[in-house]
Order: C-alpha cells, then sequence, then structure tokens
C-alpha cells in the first residue's frame, strides 16, 4: 500500500495542522502580550487587559524563572519569551509524536533507518 493513500494519512495530518494553528493562536498572543510590556501599554485599556488577562495563565508558569527587565517603565519580559519558546517545543513534540503513526512502507522505512545509523 502507499503511504500517501493510508486511511491514516489524512488524520494525521488533520491533527497536526490543529497542533500548528493553536500554536499560532498561542503565540500571537504572547508576542501581543511582550510588545504591549515593552511599549508601556496602559494596563486599563480595554485591549490591554484582555490580552494581559488571557496569556496570565500562559506565562504564570514561567514567572520566577527570570527577572523583568525594566528600563524607564519598558519592560523587557523574559518569561513570555521562554513561554513562546516552550510552547513552540511541545508542539515540535506533540507533531512529532503524530507522525509515528503514518504509515510507511517496508523501502521507506528501511531508507529512514539508514539514514539514522549515519
Amino acid at each position: 500500500m502507499d503511504s500517501t493513500n493510508s486511511p491514516s494519512t489524512k488524520p494525521i495530518y488533520r491533527g497536526t495542522q490543529i497542533a500548528w494553528y493553536i500554536l499560532g493562536v498561542i503565540e500571537v498572543l504572547l508576542a501581543s502580550r511582550f510588545l504591549l510590556k515593552l511599549f508601556e501599554a496602559n494596563p486599563g485599556a480595554g485591549f490591554t487587559g484582555f490580552i494581559y488577562d488571557v496569556t496570565h495563565v500562559l506565562v504564570s508558569p514561567f514567572t520566577n524563572v527570570f527577572g523583568i527587565s525594566e528600563v524607564t517603565g519598558n519592560v523587557f519580559e523574559w518569561t513570555t519569551l521562554l513561554a513562546m519558546l516552550f510552547y513552540w517545543a511541545i508542539t515540535m513534540g506533540i507533531v512529532k509524536l503524530l507522525l509515528i503513526g503514518k504509515t510507511v512502507s517496508t523501502p521507506e522505512a528501511a531508507a529512514k533507518l539508514k539514514n539514522q545509523e549515519k
């Protein structure tokens, strides 16, 4: 059976699409938080408050890892950058795990194993 026409290919593809989409949403929210803090956005403004509220749960596990660099009110939030890197790495792991379920032909598997031996 051709591995590209396997019944498992489409669900795996959809799963990877979902993982990348969720990561994209998280990264946009965290990048927005980072920039708003960096450029001293008014936390009382509706949009700024919304972004801070939504992203708080995403950055809270990382809050004590690094200090916050602040220069005349501008906040360089290292924890947000760490959170972005962490969520990207987790998504890469999920995608790799999903791809394990992809059907491969015997010649394709043999070629991939041979490349791993190098």
